[in-house]
């Protein structure tokens, strides 16, 4: 058996739910099941080849209110995976027949992504090239070679004294070699140029409108025949900041093998694709109470027509056909009215892997505005210094605001950690309005306080609509 060991380069589970901690507070089981998922992919494809297309994904289905970090979970585990991902929304598509997107639409649109992702890849890679021909390009615009051989002199324009064509080729060569250590010097930035430039409006033109995935897709075909076509090329006066820009995208494009990209982006979206299923929960067909299902018949229609794609099969996109065999799903949903059970069976079936996401305590909202590194506080001094002002929010301020969102919560809807946003802009509402005539340039201090002063009508008051995200 062919079989190799997996690279020590890559993260361990428990290194994953390391990452994962950064950005996420709790839900250790939803990050060990996704860790795990995201290392068996890894595991799958060291294993030898009779047995890698039998390997088949364990599709993860998350339970929990909004807010909690289902979809944070899944957007950080692409990340760490370099994996083409897209988030769609269930509610968003209809059975076959109906108006509206149909699913395989998903699985086009993570092909998009991927060619994408590979691009920019790709262009990284080429940069320093592409970097190099700009030079010459401008070199070219602002030192016009002459020809040699239009100067090729014969023994009367020898004896005369005119310019040979050798010395002309070094003349050209000198003044070049000039005109480059100007242009890396930085000098000539701001100097104005006039060159040609390829018209973009041609592609941009045609759009195509249709109610079915299959017009959806016609229109991804027709635009890329005609972004395709000779486009015509217009003069511009830039200066040479902006065409260092415009030429090396243009010259990124040329080095770009764009076939090998495509192919590449397949196979990415094949072994490694993740799609987020969010809101799974609106087209199970919760029970009546007379025992049938719900009215909304094209809900169990979407299920069937979602059961193959995430069974495995094959999707035509404009880049050529895409097998999901090995597509990882990953499903959410808060199922306060339906419950997973009232999902088809055989849906059910695809999503063994299935973990509880805990409503968020007190506790851990004062972990979240604390301690990740995108954390609320740390967002709004960042946004504060930027006019000068240095905010500073005490221990007791942070423990109130915590305590504040836990129990706007519990009375009214339960948005998880999204309450945080709306506590946060109703308390520095009137700081952010007045500091650019006010307080520019201040130490501002938020103590318990200011916060109790400021937020105590959201808590007495039980109608707090107006306040709910």
């Amino acid at each position: 058996m062919n079989t190799t060991s997996i690279s020590k380069d890559f993260l361990t589970p428990s290194q994953i739910v390391e990452r994962l901690d950064k950005y996420i507070i709790g839900q250790q089981e939803a990050k060990k099941a996704v860790a795990i998922a995201l290392r068996n992919r890894l595991r799958r494809q060291n294993v030898s080849d009779e047995l890698r297309d039998e390997i088949m994904p364990n599709n993860i289905i998350m339970i929990g209110p909004t807010g909690v970090g289902k979809t944070e979970i899944a957007r950080r585990l692409a990340k760490l995976a370099n994996a083409p991902f897209v988030k769609v929304e269930a509610s968003k598509f209809t059975e076959v027949g109906y108006v509206g997107r149909d699913v395989e639409s998903m699985i086009r649109d993570l092909t998009d992504q991927a060619v994408n992702m590979v691009r920019n890849e790709k262009s990284e890679e080429v940069k320093e090239k592409a970097a190099e021909l700009v030079e010459e390009r401008l070199l070219d615009i602002l030192l016009p070679t002459v020809p040699a051989n239009s100067y090729e002199s014969d023994e009367a324009d020898e004896e005369s004294g005119d310019v040979s064509g050798a010395d002309l080729d070094a003349v050209n060569k000198k003044s070049r070699e000039k005109m480059l250590e100007r242009l890396r010097s930085g000098r000539m930035e701001d100097r104005q140029i006039e060159m040609e430039l390829s018209g973009d409006s041609q592609g941009g033109m045609m759009q195509i409108f249709g109610p079915l995935g299959q017009m959806e897709e016609l229109g991804g075909i027709m635009q890329d025949l005609m972004s395709g076509l000779p486009k015509k090329r217009k003069k511009r006066r830039v200066s040479i900041a902006e065409a260092r820009k415009l030429l090396e995208q243009e010259e990124v494009q040329k080095l770009i093998d764009m076939d090998a990209v495509v192919k590449e982006a397949v196979r990415k979206v094949e072994e490694s694709g993740i799609v987020f299923i969010d809101e799974i929960d609106k087209i199970a067909a919760p029970t009546t109470g007379a025992g049938g299902k719900g009215p909304d018949v094209s809900r169990e229609g979407v299920q069937r027509d979602l059961l193959p794609i995430v069974e495995g099969s094959n999707v035509a996109t404009k880049h050529g056909m895409v097998r999901t065999d090995h597509v990882l799903f990953i499903a959410s949903g808060a199922f306060h009215v339906a419950k997973p059970s009232d999902l088809i069976p055989e849906l059910q079936g695809r999503f063994p892997i299935r973990v509880e996401l805990k409503s968020l305590t007190e506790e851990d909202f004062y972990k979240i505005l604390t301690q990740p590194k995108n954390a609320l506080i740390k967002q709004y001094k960042a946004l504060l210094e930027t006019e000068g002002v240095r905010l500073d929010m005490t221990d007791k301020a942070i423990r109130e605001i915590a305590e504040i969102a836990a129990q706007v919560n519990d009375s009214v809807e339960n948005i998880g950690a999204r309450r945080l946003h709306t506590i946060m802009t109703n308390l520095l509402e009137e700081l952010m309005f007045d500091i650019p005539e006010k307080h520019s340039d201040e130490d501002i201090v938020v103590d318990k306080e200011m916060v109790g002063s400021k937020l105590s009508t959201i808590v007495r008051d039980r109608d707090l609509s107006q306040y709910i995200l």
